[in-house]
């Protein structure tokens, strides 16, 4: 599976009402640690289990805001449709898919 762009009108059945554990990762163009963190997400989106969705602060700030999203890059773990874990700055592989045991 690939990573899914979301913005404000797709977030909420692309997020919330997923029955899988989604990964969403806050990020933005210009973001270093940002952009090498990219590759591991996009090797995450391949697991059958978790739902990985990226998030552009840039052109979805409200959302950011809405998730008080300060720093970047974020990687926050939904379940259920509720933020279970938080990730702020860049992360091996492992840390990230630890959020999503949590």
């Amino acid at each position: 599976m690939a990573v899914i762009e979301v913005k404000k009108d797709n977030f909420e059945s692309e997020v919330l009402n997923s029955d899988k554990v989604v990964l969403a990762d806050f990020n933005a163009d210009w973001c270093g640690p940002c952009k090498m963190l990219k590759p591991i997400v996009e090797e995450i989106s391949e697991r059958e289990d978790v739902k990985v969705v990226s998030i552009n602060i840039d052109d979805e700030d409200e959302l950011a805001e809405d998730y008080e999203v300060y720093s970047i890059p974020c990687v926050v773990g939904f379940k259920n449709g509720k933020e279970v874990a938080r990730s702020v700055g860049f992360k091996s592989k492992e840390e990230i898919e630890a959020l999503l045991e949590e």
